[in-house]
């Protein structure tokens, strides 16, 4: 008995601690003070039983309450009552703390539950109502701190390391490309190849997932309690307000570091190329890193911490997700809609690409009624990035058509156009399955254009993908125009080394491609079949003249009886065109070093064998007068060596007198 009174003393020692604590009068009976901890304690309960049954004859506050006409209060709502209305300490200073406050909570969550079914008890619902409310305002400011005090910063570093994030880089070097439309172009010379721009298409994540914390571990339970709470208290909406007012703010921040700007469409469209183009290649790897990552920790995020309320998950991760996302699409919109040049065509593939590329990840997080919204609008910022994207390359065709520069190349080398396009059209094949993907939607839509099919040869235009036969009339719109330009050469002989140069080198580009592929062997072998005609008809414009001073006719018919006076005249004219060519066409310029030797052997093998035989047949006439050096300046060794000059860009004169006979 001694023992049972001991721990009582320390029992009142401790509640009338707590009491002092709460700011009450510590006039409470013995009685209600071990009622109010046992509702705390359940190890007090049967204490509070012995203290009842032992003083029985001893009037409790709640039967002076009754004697006094009074309704009943609960002193488990009381003790609830005063430790919300008192409290000072945020809850998670201390786990035992947090757990004694969510417990008054519930307490008072309890009684409001109960008294509406009591309407008779208004004063003590108003009571209840208020204290509810107090709680709710405190655990609303303590949601919100341990959401702000528990966010992992993100880690851009770290997420750019990922292999994910690897597959999916965008070079940083554009792709150079004449200005068309003002039909001046680069004279720097230097490929746009593959090597200087590397597309590496959208991939989704796969096997490789990247796991990414929004909020330490240790603090989700502690809101999940608290969220449970204020939605159980019909306090939903202050709970989702705070909480996505919190996290569009982290999102933000999070779209800030990944170089991600708050643009309107007209900001955008003042935005000059070069600055347009880093901000292109910073929203495709913001578009994967915030719908592949980010968004889906943060749909995870909510799932945690709203567990069993739908409604609240998906309007709490709709209000958050939806401002990052729609400013995301704003700039692909602002893009889309802008003024339409050809440098901008494969950034926005790229874009293009990558939004596609995430669009049924976009369908999966936002899959409720509300997220319709962000769906339909990310669909048509897709679908005007398609029509961009197509509507930029039919002003390149166009533009292709229509450039009328009037320079030209120098030793008929390979005309900028040449270059720029043909690089243009292989960067293009890394886009294949989305251009042919948008091409089959436009022509479908279109009726035919003779424009552009009437070319006197549809055979190679035939069961070809929507890109390819783009392509083929890319290309011969390009020669086309390259005819042309050769005219400006008053050298017809220039005039087919240029064409030679350009078709040779259309070849190549093909050949070093996925080009090949996509337009034939056949397209291939028709074009060597240019190359050999272009080379041919050099030939008989710049050698036929020289060749001519070789034949026989004019020579009296015969070696022996030919007149000297004849011949010499006829030696004189060979060296004086032979010397003429050598002057000018040293100057004349075949990049390719295959296709310069084979020019100079196909020289050598009609301009050698005749001169060869003329010599032969009539040298002798003239080696043994007087200044016959004169006239046989050159052996045969001679010209075989003075054709190797040729084509190399430098002009040269001969200065080489072999004189015999003096």
């Amino acid at each position: 008995m001694a023992a049972t009174i001991e721990g009582q003393d320390r029992v009142l020692a401790a509640a009338q601690q707590i009491v002092k604590s709460l700011n009450t009068s510590t006039n409470v009976d013995t009685d209600d003070m071990l009622m109010i901890l046992s509702s705390f304690d359940n190890r007090l309960s049967k204490l509070s039983n012995m203290m009842t049954s032992s003083s029985s004859s001893t009037p409790t506050s709640a039967n002076a309450a009754a004697a006094a006409g009074d309704s009943f209060v609960d002193p488990r709502f009381e003790a609830a009552e005063q430790l919300v209305l008192h409290w000072n300490s945020p809850p998670n200073a201390d786990p035992d703390s947090t757990f004694d406050y969510l417990a008054a909570v519930d307490e008072i969550i309890q009684m409001t539950e109960d008294l509406n079914v009591q309407p008779e008890n208004d004063p003590l619902m108003d009571r209840a109502e208020a204290a509810l409310q107090h709680a709710m305002t405190h655990l609303e400011d303590e949601f919100r701190h341990i959401l702000i005090g528990n966010t992992v910063s993100f880690d851009a570093g770290r997420l750019h390391e990922s292999s994910f994030i690897r597959r999916c880089s965008i070079s940083s070097s554009a792709v150079e490309i004449p200005d068309f439309e003002t039909g001046t172009l680069s004279e720097d010379q230097e490929d746009v190849s593959s090597g200087r721009y590397n597309h590496v298409k959208g991939k989704s994540l796969g096997g490789d997932e990247f796991s990414l914390d929004l909020v330490y571990p240790d603090a989700m339970i502690d809101l999940r309690e608290i969220a449970n709470r204020m939605i159980r208290s019909g306090y939903e909406k202050e709970c989702c307000q705070v909480y996505s007012s919190v996290r569009r703010e982290v999102l933000d921040e999070c779209l800030a570091i990944l170089g991600i700007e708050k643009l309107s469409i007209e900001e955008v469209h003042r935005i000059e190329w070069q600055s347009l183009d880093e901000k292109m290649k910073k929203w495709i790897y913001a578009v994967k890193v915030l719908v592949r990552i980010l968004l889906s920790a943060e749909k995870s995020l909510c799932e945690q911490i709203f567990v069993g309320s739908e409604l609240i998950k998906e309007v709490c991760f709709m209000e958050t997700a939806k401002g990052c996302v729609m400013q995301l699409l704003n700039f692909g919109e602002a893009v889309a809609i802008g003024r339409r040049s050809s440098e901008k065509l494969f950034r926005i593939l790229d874009m293009y690409d990558a939004l596609a590329d995430v669009l049924s990840d976009i369908d999966l997080l936002f899959n409720d009624e509300a997220g319709e919204m962000v769906c339909s609008e990310a669909k048509g910022v897709l679908d005007g990035l398609g029509e961009a994207a197509i509507g930029t390359f039919v002003e390149f065709e166009n533009a292709v058509q229509r450039e009328a520069s009037k320079k030209p190349t120098q030793g008929g080398e390979i005309h900028p156009l040449t270059r720029y396009v043909m690089n243009y059209v292989k960067l293009l094949v890394d886009y294949s399955d989305t251009l042919n993907g948008l091409l089959e939607k436009l022509e479908s839509g279109m009726e035919p254009d003779s424009s552009r099919t009437d070319n006197g040869d549809n055979s190679e235009l035939e069961n070809v993908a929507p890109l390819a036969r783009r392509l083929m009339l890319l290309i011969k719109s390009l020669e086309g125009n390259l005819e042309g330009k050769s005219r400006m050469y008053e050298d017809c002989g220039m005039q087919f080394i240029f064409l030679m140069n350009n078709v040779h080198y259309i070849v190549q580009k093909v050949k070093d491609s996925e080009l090949q592929k996509l337009l034939g062997d056949q397209w291939v072998r028709k074009r060597r079949g240019q190359i050999r005609q272009h080379a041919t008809s050099y030939l008989r414009a710049s050698w036929s003249k020289v060749l001519s001073c070789l034949k026989d006719e004019g020579l009296s018919g015969s070696s022996s009886n030919a007149s000297k006076v004849a011949l010499k005249e006829r030696f004189k004219n060979f060296n004086a065109c032979f010397e003429e060519i050598y002057r000018i066409q040293t100057g004349w310029k075949v990049p390719d070093a295959q296709l310069r030797e084979e020019l100079r052997i196909s020289i050598s093998e009609k301009v050698l064998p005749a001169y060869r035989s003329f010599l032969g047949r009539f040298g002798s006439h003239l080696e043994s007068g007087r200044n016959a050096g004169k006239y046989i300046k050159y052996t045969l060794e001679d010209l075989e060596g003075y054709l190797l000059d040729l084509f190399e860009g430098t002009p040269l004169v001969l200065h080489h007198m072999r004189r015999k006979g003096t």
